[in-house]
């Protein structure tokens, strides 16, 4: 497991509170026929998956039951194969049964982030590239996705339009040049990291002179790429700008674009097409 930044307590707090609230209503109709007597249940992965969102698991549970106990058998990042009781957990029957729900969604969406980061990690391993997300999120759900993406190996790219500057084709058109539009950005945002996307190697060079934090080849060819690492490698070390690589990456393009020596790609996939580890929660022992 790789060491990664936990996620923001007041983030877990607001998104567990915004979801319980969706889904309770006014109150559980259907818990209020289950005797409130201590109960028990046992969360069980049935197919392999890199584990995530405990916190907010744990969270949605906390919230209607404060004094459940919930043992896990994984850590946050293992990799769990199919058949694996991830926890157990003790509490009031009722509020297992209304929270079961709301936390399985959670760790379920979680989880194929990170387990769909980790298999794009994997598939660039010996290269030096990072595995970076995007901005193409669920709606409300950046802070939690981004931490699982984290979890699996991979890289955030900037949270919103707040922490980086990010010229692109608009940006160059409104200035007049690329060198303008750099120059402009680091005038009025001089503290942010500046990532400049170029759609030529004539752009490459400029944005390589002016400097910057980070340059996306957008959409270049195999040819023009492996020329744009060639140039950008051509400045010394201390002075080397990191190349990023966006648009058209899949598993089947992946691996040949690392082996060009690019520094980062960048992939909308791994949040933005979210397939969900199936989980589930009974209430019970679990098996033996």
């Amino acid at each position: 497991m790789s060491a990664f930044a936990p996620p923001p307590t007041d983030a877990v707090a607001q998104d567990v509170a915004r979801a319980l609230a969706e889904d309770l209503g006014d109150g559980d109709v259907t818990a209020a026929l289950l005797p409130d007597i201590a109960d028990q249940a046992y969360l069980l992965c049935k197919e392999e998956a890199v584990v995530c969102g405990r916190p907010w698991f744990d969270a949605c549970h906390r919230a209607l039951d404060p004094q459940v106990r919930i043992d896990w058998h994984v850590a946050e990042g293992d990799r769990a194969k199919a058949g694996t009781v991830l926890a157990t957990l003790q509490g009031r029957a009722r509020a297992l049964v209304s929270a079961e729900r709301t936390s399985l969604n959670f760790l379920q969406t979680l989880s194929g982030t990170a387990t769909t980061t980790a298999a794009y990690v994997d598939a660039v391993g010996g290269t030096q590239a990072k595995i970076l997300d995007t901005r193409k999120t669920i709606p409300g759900l950046r802070q939690a996705q981004k931490y699982a993406v984290r979890v699996g190996g991979g890289v955030n790219h900037r949270m919103g339009l707040f922490d980086a500057v990010m010229l692109k084709e608009n940006h160059v058109r409104a200035a007049g040049s690329l060198t303008a539009a750099i120059r402009t950005a680091r005038a009025l945002h001089a503290a942010l990291p500046l990532i400049v996307e170029v759609e030529s190697i004539e752009q490459l060079r400029e944005a390589l002179h002016e400097g910057c934090d980070r340059i996306l080849i957008d959409d270049f060819d195999a040819a023009m790429r492996r020329e744009a690492v060639r140039i950008a490698h051509e400045l010394p070390p201390a002075r080397r700008i990191p190349l990023e690589v966006s648009g058209g990456v899949d598993m089947a393009t992946l691996r040949a674009i690392a082996e060009d020596g690019v520094d980062c790609i960048s992939i909308g996939a791994l949040t933005k097409h979210v397939r969900a580890i199936d989980l589930s929660l009974k209430l019970g022992p679990p098996p033996a």
